[in-house]
């Protein structure tokens, strides 16, 4: 039997915000007011395809003072600097030099809003915190998913009994994230991804953040 092994593979990172009730609270009252007050916070020069029941912020989210900010920014960085410590195979000395740049945003989605399809120019990782699913109408299981395309999709240009079932890595079907509240998921940049509308009560609020990174005192390249 020959071996397998994957030779091709994209990494993403998924972790979860313990006891996250009281800070997804304030989250959800802060993006509120400022979507209630319009045009203030609103991204200026949106770009991807959505609808008007979809509100997006400026992307300075993460530049703000709000102590609940500052937390949610906290956990994210951490978790993203394990994660490209992990895959890059820093050390703590080289995860001290790492500079993080980054934007960061918040999307209240309310009743049949969705984001099309894109992915994050100019960056290397993203991730996504979901602060409020909000409440999907019964038998609505496709209501609000971010969808990844699976880079080797032109994999199935020719489907018969040898590739039809490939399970796991191997698979090249789309792959979806059902959010919950406290939830993060961390891609690279480049993943082409969407979201499904949403079909339910209430808000979906989550927070986008992209991130490019630099060595402290790495020349650049010239």
């Amino acid at each position: 039997m020959p071996d397998i092994m994957p030779f091709f593979a994209v990494p993403f990172g998924f972790a979860r915000l313990e006891n996250a009730e009281a800070l997804n609270q304030q989250l959800r009252a802060l993006f509120l007011a400022r979507t209630a007050e319009g045009d203030a916070h609103a991204n200026p020069r949106p770009l991807t395809q959505r609808n008007s029941q979809v509100f997006e912020s400026n992307f300075d989210l993460f530049r703000s003072t709000e102590p609940c900010l500052k937390q949610l920014k906290e956990f994210c960085w951490w978790h993203l600097l394990k994660l490209v410590c992990e895959l890059n195979n820093y050390d703590e000395a080289t995860r001290e030099r790492l500079l993080i740049y980054s934007d960061a945003w918040f999307h209240v989605t309310r009743r049949g809003g969705f984001f099309g399809l894109h992915n994050h120019p100019n960056a290397s990782w993203s991730g996504v915190y979901c602060v409020d699913p909000g409440r999907h109408d019964p038998g609505k299981r496709d209501s609000g998913l971010l969808s990844f395309v699976n880079p080797s999709v032109a994999s199935a240009m020719h489907m018969d009994a040898a590739n039809a079932n490939l399970a796991g890595a191997y698979s090249p079907s789309i792959r979806h994230v059902r959010f919950e509240a406290g939830q993060l998921v961390l891609f690279p940049s480049w993943v082409l991804h969407d979201v499904k509308p949403f079909e339910g009560e209430g808000e979906r609020i989550t927070v986008a953040f992209n991130c490019w990174f630099q060595l402290q005192g790495a020349q650049r390249g010239r």
